[in-house]
């Protein structure tokens, strides 16, 4: 009986071999944390070690609330770069870089083999380059910091073939949140999700990178596709090539294995207050709301910014609402700028926000007040994610979002998609 891609490439790191279950220790090879660095530092100094391990591993960017929007996010901050001063850290990303799962993808430290463990849920972004990508908590981190090693369990994997191609009008955003949905919030709990078929294969990175990062929005300990020539190109031009392909076998053992058939899929919104709340665009169409938000590490991405602006091209968005949008990095940013996108949000009344989480976790820029609702390209929509405990919030892709922020209410984005 054959592996999966998590149990081949815990074992390789364990030089022993595993199945789904086992324990193993492992050095990873990316460290990553943000803005919560500074609660990690707490809890390393407690352990009364002087320097970090491996100083070269540990990735920190700010990108929470950046810039700081009171003392207390200042102070946090300035303890963060005298941290980095200190322990001579080199892959440092200070306030005007953008959202961590931006900043490492372009910068390459995601490549196809590599372990990466991050301060953060939305870390299985990484799977989408091939890697084994976990978020794990604070005092996790700041003992890796410490040792170098990591304990884990080996995941069981679910397996999810995606049949045919997506339809015009239809998303990545869309895959996952029908997937969501259909099967659950928990429905991959402490599982590996792996992405298969021709549908997968299709997919930009970009788009894989929705897919991973939502995988633990279902729960999942990891997401992974199998690295493919978009991959190899893309690092290619990174000048990275200090990587080895790791995949699961034909006969590898999965728990479960899911069909979805893309040529089918419609347009899909995840309804307050859970992720997995979903339904098809056409059962909340005419629902109103106040604020639009496009962007974050799921959707902010060039393609993302692309596919808005040609739906608010040489229109206006509705007076009701307010449309918030915030590219997922300085260098997605400067893409939109050159190719004229930006000129196009603000003509249509948008708000710019600089790279960052901004508005998605709700401690700034963007906070929603009692009784607003919100449409978002964001990955959470749980109470008080963006403000008020008494706000609403419902997510879409980035064409929905566009669409509906056009009309002041929910609506299909395939009348402005033709």
């Amino acid at each position: 009986m054959g592996r999966t891609f998590s149990e081949k490439i815990l074992g390789q790191r364990a030089g022993q071999e595993v199945r789904a279950g086992d324990i193993v220790v492992v050095s990873p090879d990316c460290i990553l944390s943000h803005d919560n660095t500074a609660a990690i530092i707490n809890e390393f100094r407690k352990l009364e070690i002087s320097r970090v391990r491996r100083a070269e591993k540990l990735v920190i960017v700010l990108d929470h609330v950046v810039p700081a929007s009171s003392e207390k996010y200042a102070l946090n901050h300035k303890v963060i770069r005298e941290f980095v001063a200190e322990q001579g850290i080199e892959n440092f990303f200070d306030v005007n870089q953008g959202i961590c799962h931006q900043v490492l993808s372009e910068h390459g430290l995601a490549a196809p083999g590599k372990i990466i463990i991050g301060a953060d849920s939305h870390t299985t972004t990484y799977g989408a380059f091939g890697a084994f990508s976990v978020g794990v908590g604070r005092s996790e981190v700041a003992s890796v910091w410490a040792t170098d090693e990591l304990w884990l369990r080996v995941p069981e994997t679910i397996k999810v073939n995606l049949e045919g191609n997506l339809p015009p009008g239809i998303y990545a955003k869309d895959i996952i949140l029908k997937l969501i949905g259909d099967h659950g919030a928990d429905k991959a709990n402490y599982q590996a999700v792996e992405f298969w078929g021709e549908g997968a294969s299709s997919l930009s990175l970009a788009s894989r990178m929705v897919l991973c990062n939502m995988a633990a929005e279902m729960g999942a300990k990891n997401g992974y596709f199998a690295p493919d020539q978009k991959v190899f190109d893309f690092l290619q031009r990174l000048e990275v090539d200090d990587y080895e392909v790791v995949t699961s076998d034909s006969d590898a053992c999965y728990s479960e294995i899911i069909t979805l058939n893309l040529d089918e899929l419609e347009p899909q919104v995840a309804c307050p207050h859970t992720v997995d709340n979903v339904r098809p665009v056409g059962e909340v169409a005419g629902l109103a709301f106040h604020q639009a938000l496009i962007g974050t590490c799921t959707n902010g991405r060039l393609e993302d910014l692309e596919v808005a602006a040609k739906i608010l091209r040489g229109r206006k968005v509705h007076p009701r609402v307010r449309v918030l949008v915030i590219p997922a990095s300085r260098k997605e940013l400067l893409k939109a700028l050159k190719k004229g996108l930006i000129d196009i949000f603000i003509e249509a009344g948008c708000l710019i926000l600089n790279p960052g989480c901004g508005p998605c976790l709700g401690a700034h820029q963007g906070i929603l007040a009692p009784g607003e609702v919100a449409l978002s390209t964001a990955n959470r929509n749980f109470r008080g994610r963006m403000g008020s405990r008494e706000s609403f919030i419902y997510l879409a892709s980035p064409a929905t979002v566009a669409a509906s922020a056009l009309e002041g209410q929910i609506t299909d984005p395939r009348k402005y998609l033709s």
